[in-house]
């Protein structure tokens, strides 16, 4: 591991000891993570005695499914599930690829068709193989034809809650994600007690009762924010070192190109 990983590690390690941090996430749907970077997350998560959370790019994603079983993940999400067909096509999928693994199965429900069709999805026979829902904010608010400063608009708040009460009834965890923030802590103590199982930001997924009552989260947020902010780095860092390995090996081919085509063209 590098410096900038092993930095990462301790600061996983703090959110974990000190703010209820209990899983990292990464998205082969719009963050476009690759295989080779996830191995490098994995190893740093797997230091921090965290959950590695990957969300799949459909319902559908044989490949990113089968991916993220070699990083040895500990939850998929499905993004876009907006009908029970989308969820039984999700859970046959994954059951296969999954079918010897301890992998638990989230759906998220991030557009207004997908909330609109919440009990038709919810009476699937595939819904009982499903752990929890996460309520994308960033996404519903898109869908509705909001802005994005409008997760957590009263609208959003009552989707939320909504999804909350169905997740009490049938005994499901209620994730929320989306522009996640010290700001979002009124939104979450608005929604019925006890309902809110996890709430992540881009990278880091936090234990709700737990960070909720710790009277030091905005500092846990703050941090949460710097490990994105080391992630990025390193990230960057990985593929500039890949860029450039071969920089010196182009500059002399060029120059001997250079000659060889002048030489080639004296000699028309």
């Amino acid at each position: 591991m590098n410096a900038l990983e092993l930095k990462m590690v301790d600061v996983l390690k703090d959110l974990h000891q000190n703010y209820g941090v209990v899983g990292v996430k990464a998205e082969f749907e719009a963050e476009g993570t690759r295989l080779e970077e996830a191995m490098r997350l994995k190893e740093v998560v797997s230091k921090s005695g965290l959950d590695l959370t990957i969300k799949i790019g459909g319902c559908e994603a044989i490949k990113d499914m089968q991916e993220a079983k070699l990083l040895g993940v500990s939850h998929i999400v499905a993004p876009m599930i907006e009908t029970a067909y989308a969820l039984e096509k999700y859970v046959n999928a994954a059951s296969q690829v999954f079918a010897n693994d301890n992998v638990s199965y989230l759906i998220n429900i991030e557009t207004i068709t997908g909330f609109n069709n919440l009990q038709e999805i919810c009476a699937s026979s595939a819904f009982k193989e499903i752990s929890g829902i996460v309520l994308g904010r960033v996404d519903m608010t898109g869908s509705l034809g909001l802005n994005r400063d409008e997760i957590h608009s009263q609208k959003i708040l009552q989707i939320a809650t909504d999804l909350a009460n169905v997740c009490i009834g049938l005994k499901k965890d209620l994730v929320i994600g989306g522009g996640v923030s010290i700001h979002s802590l009124p939104f979450f103590n608005n929604l019925p007690p006890q309902s809110l199982a996890r709430f992540e930001t881009r990278k880091v997924i936090f234990n709700a009762s737990v960070a909720m009552s710790n009277p030091h989260i905005a500092d846990g947020l703050m941090k949460a924010v710097y490990f994105e902010l080391l992630w990025l780095r390193n990230k960057r860092e990985f593929y500039q070192s890949i860029y450039e390995e071969d920089s010196a090996r182009i500059a002399m081919l060029e120059e001997r190109y250079g000659k060889l085509l002048q030489e080639h063209n004296k000699g028309l």
